[in-house]
């Protein structure tokens, strides 16, 4: 049975339904109330969560000691802290290879500054995006090889059997990626997404692993009588990275990134506190500043720039380093963002030339930057609600990333076809993949992984429905209610924030810059609020909302705190809208 349509919206602005909660789901929320005297709203968002009402207290308050897994859980584990840690004992040399992203950066990062508190130095290797590409090569594991005892592979490794074996030396892998059948030839692989794993902890990201290293290696320093360094001052690294990957946030990664906010808040962090005055945060962090403030200037140097800069940032303890390093980020990012903001147009105009009804969109060019074609596959996700790819040739060769849809693997799709030999090597996780391909490969490839994701159901459905959790008066959105609804939080994938809907509202728009609308609504009892619609005028939003006159609207959108001039304001993201 199709469920009714939330005040009758069966065609947004944007063209989705709007859905509400179910009757149920309505009686449950009320029941809790009841029980809990906690507010219904607030109610409704943990009975969206699957929370009961017995649950309730320790979901609202997640304490890391209580979600914190057992390392040892994962396989490998002991092994992997116990040759780290004899590495750290008779000052063996430690080579940390990493990925250039905000998880890998995050990942050496945490190593270093805790090998940096036990008195030891250690290498840091980041590969260059365009000429060695994603993990660990057998080149450069060579040369590390000859002049390391140990090698440390974070957020890469998992598939790199030949460069590990290239490397001669001993290397533990610290990993989530999706592995294959074989594992390689490393002395340790620990990675929740191993193929013998039961998957229980495949929701965390690279640096959370490395933080769970952290913890057995401190665990096995107590049992020696020795004391290793503070872990819970490095959660803000950890947090930056779970946000950043966007893994989703729940169970342990709910705790990571609330107390992780909370360390962040403190700005002890010389890389961060420099990062965060550069992107003018003048504010308490919160998941939407560390995915989009901090994360994408962290990677700036990864994908356009100096590989290793982020990595270099996020553990520096020197400030006067931390504020070059956040300066020069921040000029790369800009650079970047008029990069990907011409590969996106080529790349949209070509997808939709040769069709976006499928189940994959994907586009390629001569000489589209590598570092930018992962953030121009999202936008073509966005823009078609289906898993697609965007790859740059430079020559024969080219190295593309994809980014998937709920309920659609992309990375074992990936994966398959490098094993099928379509591909010259490919990999990543459910939602998130990068590949490399020949020209001669690219249509073969393209419509064998189209092939491969319509049989998980992608395309086969419309747009998706837009679900809202409860309709709002602007009389009760005030400060102290959204601070009782971020206490659900935090927010973000797989755990987005509440959604509100204001019925029957007259604005007042303007519009900011080129992309976005501000606006203006309220109610007889003289209660106004002030909102955005970030890209407004990408979608039918803008034109309609602008010209909107005298007409009414329902308006659907998240509710978050604005703090400015020493006054705390609340503030309405707008998300879509219907005619009233």
């Amino acid at each position: 049975m199709t469920a009714r349509a939330f005040l009758s919206v069966e065609h947004s602005l944007t063209q989705r339904r709007w859905i509400g909660p179910g009757d149920e789901a309505e009686r449950l929320a009320e029941a809790m109330a009841q029980i809990t005297r906690l507010p219904l709203a607030l109610c409704a968002t943990l009975v969206a969560r699957g929370v009961t009402p017995q649950d309730a207290p320790a979901f609202l308050a997640p304490q890391l000691r209580d979600l914190l897994p057992d390392p040892l859980k994962l396989r490998d584990m002991a092994r992997a802290a116990a040759r780290f840690l004899h590495a750290v004992k008779t000052r063996q040399r430690i080579a940390i290879f990493a990925d250039y992203d905000v998880d890998g950066g995050s990942s050496a990062a945490l190593l270093i500054i805790w090998l940096r508190a036990m008195g030891v130095q250690a290498t840091l290797y980041i590969p260059d995006r365009i000429d060695e590409g994603y993990g660990p090569n057998v080149p450069a594991m060579a040369e590390l090889g000859r002049q390391h005892d140990l090698i440390l592979c974070v957020d890469c490794g998992t598939l790199s059997h030949d460069p590990i074996a290239a490397a001669k030396c001993d290397v533990v892998v610290l990993d989530h990626h999706l592995g294959a059948e074989t594992l390689p030839p490393a002395f340790a692989v620990v990675n929740p997404n191993r193929q013998d794993e039961d998957g229980d902890l495949g929701h965390l990201c690279a640096a959370s692993v490395v933080f769970l290293m952290l913890v057995e290696a401190n665990r096995q320093l107590r049992a020696d009588g020795a004391q290793g360094p503070d872990l819970m001052a490095l959660l803000d690294l950890v947090a930056l990275a779970t946000v950043a990957d966007v893994a989703p946030l729940i169970g342990v990664n709910r705790a990571f990134v609330r107390q992780g906010l909370k360390v962040m808040a403190r700005r002890e962090r010389a890389g961060l506190r420099a990062l965060a005055d550069i992107a003018r945060m003048d504010q308490a962090p919160t998941p939407y500043a560390l995915g989009f403030l901090l994360g994408p200037r962290v990677n700036a140097g990864g994908r356009i720039g100096q590989a290793d800069l982020g990595a270099r940032l996020l553990s520096t303890d020197s400030p006067t380093e931390a504020m070059a390093l956040a300066e020069r980020l921040d000029l790369l990012n800009t650079e970047r963002r008029d990069i990907e903001a011409r590969v996106r147009e080529e790349a949209l105009a070509q997808a939709e030339m040769r069709g976006m009804d499928g189940p994959l969109v994907w586009a390629a060019g001569d000489g589209w930057h590598p570092g930018v074609v992962g953030i121009v596959a999202a936008r073509l996700k966005e823009a078609s609600h289906r898993p697609a790819v965007v790859i740059g040739f430079d020559g024969d060769e080219g190295k593309g990333s994809a980014r998937s849809v709920a309920g659609v693997d992309l990375g074992a799709a990936i994966h398959r076809l490098a094993t099928e030999g379509l591909l010259l090597k490919g990999g990543g996780h459910k939602m998130a993949a990068g590949l490399s391909v020949t020209r001669e490969k690219l249509p073969a490839a393209m419509e064998r992984l189209a092939e491969l994701l319509a049989k998980q159901g992608a395309g086969a459905a419309g747009r998706e429905d837009l679900r809202v959790d409860s309709l709002l008066m602007p009389t009760a959105a005030t400060p102290g209610f959204v601070e009782q609804i971020e206490s659900a939080g935090p927010f973000g994938a797989s755990a987005p924030a509440p959604r509100f809907v204001f019925a029957d509202t007259q604005l007042t728009t303007r519009r900011v810059g080129e992309k976005h609308l501000k606006l203006s609504f309220g109610d007889n009892m003289g209660a106004r609020l002030e909102g955005i619609a970030f890209g407004a005028f990408d979608t039918a939003l803008g034109p309609a909302l602008e010209n909107a006159g005298h007409q009414r609207f329902h308006l659907a959108g998240r509710l978050e705190l604005n703090t400015w001039g020493g006054k705390t304001r609340v503030q309405f993201r707008l998300e879509d809208a219907a005619k009233a």
